[in-house]
């Protein structure tokens, strides 16, 4: 199964996201052992030292903790620091992003607070 990869963000950082969801999605459960770089390399069909890279990303984070010589394996609260990641890219991105829209598109707040609550 391979990613489509889009150019608006670096490859490793797709395959943190995707990791990301499969533990807020209950796909990969805190305590479990995740994939190996060579099974996820393969599987994304791209290079090993990518696939390092998005797990060095979130053994910095503490999402995986790496067992030497059995493993990463996802941290007991990795959901809770996932979320504050998220909320904090949301906050800092995409909320300034949507902001600077609503201005542009001369978008006023009652409009979308009514589209929010549909």
């Amino acid at each position: 199964m391979a990613i489509d990869f889009n150019n608006t963000q670096t490859i490793y950082m797709q395959i943190v996201d995707w990791v990301f969801d499969q533990v807020l999605t209950g796909a990969w459960k805190p305590g479990d052992k995740a994939k190996s770089v060579r099974e996820l390399a393969v599987m994304f069909e791209v290079n090993p030292n990518t696939v390092m890279r998005s797990y060095d990303y979130l053994q910095i984070k503490e999402i995986l903790i790496n067992r030497r010589g059995v493993g990463s394996f996802i941290a007991e609260d990795a959901v809770d620091k996932i979320i504050a990641i998220r909320k904090k890219r949301f906050m800092e991105v995409e909320v300034p992003a949507f902001i600077k829209n609503m201005k542009l598109l001369q978008l006023d707040s009652e409009e979308v607070i009514n589209l929010i609550k549909q």
